[in-house]
C-alpha cells in the first residue's frame, strides 16, 4: 500500500488541491452546523425530547463524517504541500511522499470511523422518518426508552457493520486519490460481492424504504389538512443522491473492471457523500423552528441571561 510517487496517478497538483479544499469546506460547514445542534439540545430543555434525541444522533454521526472529511482534506493539502517541496528538490521522490502519513493502521481506523458514522447517517434519517410517522400519525407519544432503544440499536448496528471489514468481510483501502480510506472496491472479488449486498441492504435499502414509507403516509394523511409541518421529499432524496453514488460505484465494481473508470471521476461520489451532514443539519435542525431558537438561545448571551433571571 505503500506509494512513493509525488503525486497519485490520474491526479494533478491543483487538482489534489481542488479536492483538498472542496473537502475542507464541506468538513467545516457540516462539523459548524452539527456542532451547533449538538450544542443546542445540551443547552436548551425543551429540545431534550424522545424526538430530537434522534435528530441528536444523526447531528452526533454527520459531525463523525465531517471530522473523517476534515482528516481527508488536511492529508490531500500536506500531500500537495509536499509535492511542491520535491519540486523544488527536482521531484526526487522519497518515503515522505506517501500518499497516506498516518501509516496503515491509521487507513483501517479512518475507514471503519467514517463508515461507523456514514450508516449511522443513514439508519438515523431513517429513525427520524419513522420517529415523525409515530408523532404525526399516531395518537401516542414517542417514549423514551423506545427512542433510546432505537439510537443504541443504530449505533450498535453501525459499528458491528463497519467492524466486519476489520475481521475479514471486506476490507478498507485508500480512496483513488491516496488521501482518505474506505471500503475497498478495488478487487470486486467474491467477498466484497457478498459482503456489498448483504450490507446494502440492512443499511441502504432498508433505511431507503423506511423513510419513503413514513413520510409517504405522512403526506397521505396530514398532506391534505395542511397539518404536516415537516419536509416530506428532502430527506429521501438526500439519502438517494447522497449515498447513490456510492452504491452506484460499488455496484459497477461487482460487475465490471472499476479500474475503467478514471480515478478522478471514482471520487465523485466520496465528495457528494461529504455533502450529506450539511444538507441535512440544514434540513433537520435550521428547518425546524425550535432547534433554531435553541441555536439562537446558545449564540445569544443576552438571550441567555434573561431567560434564567425568568
Amino acid at each position: 500500500m505503500a506509494e512513493t510517487s509525488a503525486l497519485p496517478t490520474g491526479f494533478g497538483e491543483l487538482e489534489v488541491l481542488a479536492v483538498g479544499m472542496v473537502l475542507l469546506v464541506e468538513a467545516l460547514s457540516g462539523l459548524s452546523l452539527n456542532t451547533l445542534t449538538i450544542f443546542s439540545f445540551c443547552k436548551t430543555p425543551e429540545l431534550r425530547t424522545p424526538c430530537h434525541l434522534l435528530v441528536l444522533s444523526l447531528a452526533l454521526a454527520d459531525s463523525g463524517i465531517s471530522l473523517n472529511a476534515l482528516v481527508a482534506a488536511t492529508s490531500s493539502l500536506l500531500r500537495c504541500g509536499r509535492w511542491k517541496g520535491s519540486e523544488e528538490r527536482s521531484l526526487v521522490p522519497s518515503v515522505s511522499h506517501r500518499r497516506w502519513p498516518y501509516g496503515s493502521d491509521g487507513c483501517q481506523a479512518h475507514g471503519f470511523q467514517g463508515f461507523v458514522t456514514a450508516l449511522a447517517s443513514i439508519c438515523s434519517s431513517a429513525a427520524i422518518a419513522w420517529g415523525r410517522y409515530h408523532h404525526y400519525c399516531t395518537r401516542s407519544q414517542l417514549a423514551w426508552n423506545s427512542a433510546v432503544s432505537l439510537v443504541l440499536f443504530v449505533w450498535l448496528s453501525s459499528a458491528f457493520w463497519a467492524a466486519l471489514p476489520l475481521l475479514g468481510w471486506g476490507h478498507y483501502d485508500y480512496e483513488p486519490l491516496g488521501t482518505c480510506c474506505t471500503l475497498d472496491y478495488s478487487k470486486g472479488d467474491r467477498n466484497f460481492t457478498s459482503f456489498l449486498f448483504t450490507m446494502s441492504f440492512f443499511n441502504f435499502a432498508m433505511p431507503l424504504f423506511i423513510t419513503i414509507t413514513s413520510y409517504s403516509l405522512m403526506e397521505q394523511k396530514l398532506g391534505k389538512s395542511g397539518h404536516l409541518q415537516v419536509n416530506t421529499t428532502l430527506p429521501a432524496r438526500t439519502l438517494l443522491l447522497g449515498w447513490g453514488p456510492y452504491a452506484i460505484l460499488y455496484l459497477y465494481a461487482v460487475i465490471a473492471d472499476v479500474t475503467s473508470i478514471s480515478p478522478k471521476l471514482q471520487m465523485v461520489p466520496a465528495l457528494i457523500a461529504k455533502m450529506v451532514p450539511t444538507i441535512n443539519a440544514i434540513n433537520y435542525a435550521l428547518g425546524n423552528e425550535m432547534v433554531c431558537r435553541g441555536i439562537w438561545q446558545c449564540l445569544s448571551p443576552q438571550k441567555r441571561e434573561k431567560d434564567r433571571t425568568k
